[in-house]
């Protein structure tokens, strides 16, 4: 029992060190729950996933993502989106949003990837509702530019707050949060039906894949394939929201790191090879 869930009980078991440890660090038990809550989340899905369950990481993500966006973002009033993390770095304080980044998008990623996408993200938590989960085209070439628009754009929104001394930044950070979040769902959505790809914003708009991409390429935690177990039939390939050519076992494979560890080319392998 105990080598069956061995994964989902090393999940929690990171999760819960980085909780005691920014828990005794910053002297304040929120920490404590806020990463046990989520690596109890994460580690249920997993959980979920080896026991056959084909929403187990919808679980996981409708836990992770609406506790981020309905508690942290709405009620704690705490913009955990790109302006937010700017916003405490120019501070200089290690709170909120820079320990999430640090976590999730930053550092985490060295270990899981783009897990961050396929678990927890609130914004792809809405667009995984919409009807295009499998890409009904091939991939966009030549809009990848976009992201780095946004993400410069965030950057000199906040800059400029800053630079012009705008007094009361906590509250327009949150209607930022705000704001962000409506303009992010209004684009995922009209990307994901004009390009029938529900992924499309994830693909060429998010500005925080500046910061996961290279991260990921690294990542200890990815999905390989037993050439000697595969035929062949290309059944990954096509069920694949982002694309990746999960035959390939390199790390320079074809958009190598735009996978989101959603397991979706694994239970479509009619050999079990990856």
């Amino acid at each position: 029992m105990i080598k069956k869930y061995a994964m989902p009980l090393a999940m929690f078991a990171i999760f819960e060190t980085v909780a005691i440890t920014l828990w005794l660090t910053k002297g304040n038990p929120f920490y404590l729950f806020n990463f046990s809550y989520i690596g109890a989340s994460v580690a249920l899905g997993v959980a979920l996933f080896i026991q056959g369950n084909k929403n187990a990481r919808r679980v996981t993500q409708l836990l992770v993502g609406l506790y981020m966006l309905v508690y942290l973002g709405l009620i704690c009033q705490e913009n955990m989106q790109i302006e937010g993390f700017w916003y405490y770095l120019f501070t200089g304080v290690f709170e909120a949003a820079t320990i999430h980044y640090a976590v999730a998008k930053i550092f985490g990623p060295l270990v899981f990837g783009r897990g961050w996408c396929g678990y927890a993200c609130w914004t792809a938590m809405v667009l995984d509702f919409l009807p295009y989960k499998v890409p009904q085209g091939p991939r966009r070439t030549g809009l990848g530019w976009i992201r780095y628009v946004t993400f410069a754009a965030s950057l000199a929104f906040v800059s400029a707050l800053f630079l012009a001394h705008v007094g009361n930044i906590e509250r327009i950070m949150f209607w930022a949060f705000i704001v962000g979040n409506v303009a992010y769902y209004a684009a995922g959505i009209a990307l994901a039906y004009a390009f029938k790809d529900n992924r499309a914003f994830c693909k060429y708009v998010c500005p925080i894949t500046v910061f996961l991409k290279p991260m990921s390429y690294f990542a200890l935690t990815r999905i390989t394939c037993d050439h000697d177990k595969c035929i062949q039939c290309g059944k990954c390939r096509r069920v694949c929201p982002m694309n990746v050519d999960m035959l390939d076992d390199a790390r320079s494979r074809e958009n190598g790191t735009e996978c989101i560890l959603c397991m979706e080319c694994v239970k479509a392998c009619p050999k079990k090879a990856l």
